[in-house]
């Protein structure tokens, strides 16, 4: 039976990672309702997460090198600073430093009460309602070729509220996004192109830990998790390509109430004892 909870949890993690509904959140909320009712908890999420992480890297494979070229180039005079690519890359690594600081910082706290369901049903509800202001009074009027580092920075703390189950790591940075007068498009773009670093990091010193020592701290060990982690690559590559066309030609509208209705729905099945927080 692990195998298959394991299975349906990547499955789960692949369609949920780069939709603004948090992966994370459904993660825990999916796991309550398994047979052993139990969190899969945090490392197998930062596992996982390397999976839908490297389906991003193989979609955005060819932006990903120009701007690894355009960075290294302005580092050695050969590529002006100013250019689109290099300053993309020092976007990205600057937006980076917020998650990567806090999360440190908080470790305890986010593999521990962070993960109440009680807390995970009204971060839905809460940043859903924020995502819907967002969506209706962005201007969506600018494109990545005017990112700047005061955004590039605002977009990274937002990405650090994603440390909370959900918030949503897209959720936050798209959110983000549209308040400071991004296309959705963009503001989807750069959330995914932000991430590598973050998860990537979070998930490989999990899986260091896991390997040295400690082993994983939940129902599922290191074969299953693997398998959910093949799995949320395999599915995440197909959703990024769908989400990047929705958002290019519709509103969040639809995220948004599906939010708040998850939300409202745990409360109801925390409230009778249904699940455990």
């Amino acid at each position: 039976m692990n195998w298959i909870e394991a299975a349906l949890l990547g499955l789960v993690q692949g369609l949920t990672e780069f939709l603004p509904i948090s992966s994370s959140a459904h993660l825990r909320i999916v796991g309550s309702f398994l047979p052993d009712a139990a969190d899969p908890g945090a490392a197998f999420t930062a596992i996982t997460q390397l999976g839908t992480e490297t389906a991003v890297i193989v979609y955005f494979w060819r932006d990903i090198v120009r701007i690894v070229r355009a960075w290294f180039g302005s580092l050695t005079g050969k590529v002006e600073r100013n250019d689109p690519d290099a300053r993309m890359g020092w976007l990205v690594i600057l937006g980076s430093l917020p998650i990567i600081v806090l999360g440190l910082l908080f470790q305890d706290q986010i593999e521990s009460v962070l993960r109440s369901m009680w807390i995970v049903a009204t971060m839905l509800i809460v940043f859903g309602m924020i995502l819907a202001v967002a969506d209706a009074i962005g201007r969506q009027e600018r494109d990545l070729t005017r990112l700047t580092y005061k955004h590039g920075i605002l977009y990274g703390f937002a990405q650090a509220m994603a440390l909370i189950p959900g918030v949503s790591r897209s959720g936050g940075t798209i959110t983000a996004g549209l308040l400071m007068g991004y296309t959705r498009e963009a503001a989807a773009r750069y959330s995914f192109l932000l991430a590598i670093p973050a998860v990537f990091g979070s998930g490989l010193y999990q899986l260091y830990k896991t390997v040295s020592n400690e082993g994983l701290a939940g129902p599922y060990g290191l074969p299953e998790t693997a398998l959910a982690t093949v799995i949320a690559f395999v599915v995440g590559y197909v959703i990024i390509g769908w989400f990047l066309k929705f958002v290019s030609t519709r509103s969040y509208r639809l995220f948004v109430w599906y939010r708040i209705f998850l939300g409202l729905a745990l409360y109801v099945l925390l409230g009778f004892n249904v699940i455990s927080a």
